[in-house]
């Protein structure tokens, strides 16, 4: 991977100090210079040189694995999970959001998006070691310190006796507040030194389509190129760093309206969950963002969407070891909590298309779950 930091190969101290002191930090950086630029900068001989650019293109490269090593590597690892303490989930999962990878949840405004990524986040801090902690990386604004302390205090009462346990937790939990595409690129290629000086265990992006939306219009040629370009970096980074460090990625989407079986998309965020778009006999209905670029680079997605009286369910609309499943859930002061209803099953379909129900006055042709 390209944003791997010199740090972490093998270089001479002297040249490794030169590069850093010229900003040139990762092997990209390395990369992009030529082997003149590079005799300049580090006052090395061509040998040393040449050895750099190396190591930097073998770090590039994924290492070829097989299948045996990488099913002994998951037997192995004690952490090859995060158990969301949503006990059907987790079973139908083997075990919880599987690391090494990327998790979507995606769904409309409202019904527990940040809610569950707030949960994921106390329950991997408490996971490991008192020295793991959490990457929050917030674009949004949608973080609440006040709900990861209630969320805490009411799942784990006996834990979090003193206002000292409650500290101890919540400095382990950083959070990053980004306003822009440009931000959150520079923050994602920096991800790799804080997982290791600060063994992050759970990578948080809330959410993945906020600030991409607000930047990119699906209208115009070259920012539709210039958007999928960026997210298919995105999801690079988030692979790798998932992959290099066994953690689990959660992501959070927003929702659209598709119309029928066109490729046009309506790319705006329903922030009030309701959609005047659909109506009975319409073809249009309302999916996860993004398209389908983002739907193939997620490993795991799960959509929440909305049922009567407050209750809500969660999909299993794409999983390499899960079938189709639904589960029904409520928002409380511990965060998601599963209801007695057990699993069940629905007829899935592609996860790009895959229809999503919102909080709506007007009937909806709805498939049977």
């Amino acid at each position: 991977m390209s944003s791997k930091r010199l740090k972490r190969l093998n270089l001479p101290k002297e040249a490794l100090e030169k590069l850093t002191q010229h900003n040139i930090g990762s092997c990209h950086d390395v990369l992009s210079r030529s082997t003149l630029e590079l005799l300049k900068l580090t006052g090395c001989g061509y040998p040393t040189v040449t050895d750099i650019i190396d190591q930097c293109c073998q770090a590039c490269i994924p290492p070829v694995v097989t299948g045996i090593q990488l099913w002994q590597v998951r037997r192995e690892s004690q952490s090859a999970f995060l158990p969301t303490t949503l006990a059907d989930l987790d079973k139908v999962l083997h075990g919880g959001l599987p690391t090494g990878t990327i998790t979507e949840i995606a769904g409309p405004s409202g019904c527990g998006k940040t809610q569950f990524s707030i949960m994921l986040s106390v329950l991997s801090a408490m996971s490991g070691d008192s020295d793991t902690s959490v990457i929050y990386i917030d674009t949004e604004g949608a973080f609440s310190a006040e709900r990861l302390v209630e969320v805490a205090r009411s799942k784990f009462p006996s834990h979090f006796q003193s206002e000292q346990d409650i500290v101890d937790l919540a400095s382990r939990v950083h959070v990053d507040s980004i306003q822009s595409c440009i931000s959150l690129m520079k923050r994602l290629k920096s991800l790799e030194e804080d997982i290791i000086t600060k063994k992050v265990k759970l990578i948080v992006v809330d959410s993945i389509a906020s600030l991409v939306r607000k930047e990119f219009s699906t209208t115009v040629g070259r920012n539709l190129t210039d958007r999928t370009n960026f997210l298919s970096q995105e999801a690079a980074i988030l692979k790798y760093v998932a992959e290099v460090f066994s953690i689990p990625v959660v992501v959070t989407n927003q929702i659209t309206t598709r119309y029928g079986r066109s490729d046009a998309v309506v790319d705006s965020e329903l922030v009030d969950g309701s959609s005047s778009l659909i109506e009975e006999g319409d073809r249009s209905f309302v999916t996860a963002a993004l398209g389908n670029t983002w739907s193939h680079s997620v490993n795991t997605r799960l959509i929440l969407q909305y049922l009567e009286a407050g209750r809500r369910q969660v999909l299993v609309a794409k999983s390499p070891v899960a079938p189709f499943t639904s589960f029904i859930y409520t928002v409380q002061k511990q965060g998601i909590v599963q209801e007695d209803d057990g699993a069940g099953h629905y007829h899935g379909t592609d996860p790009s298309m895959q229809h999503i129900r919102v909080r709506s006055s007007l009937p909806i042709q709805m498939p049977q779950v």
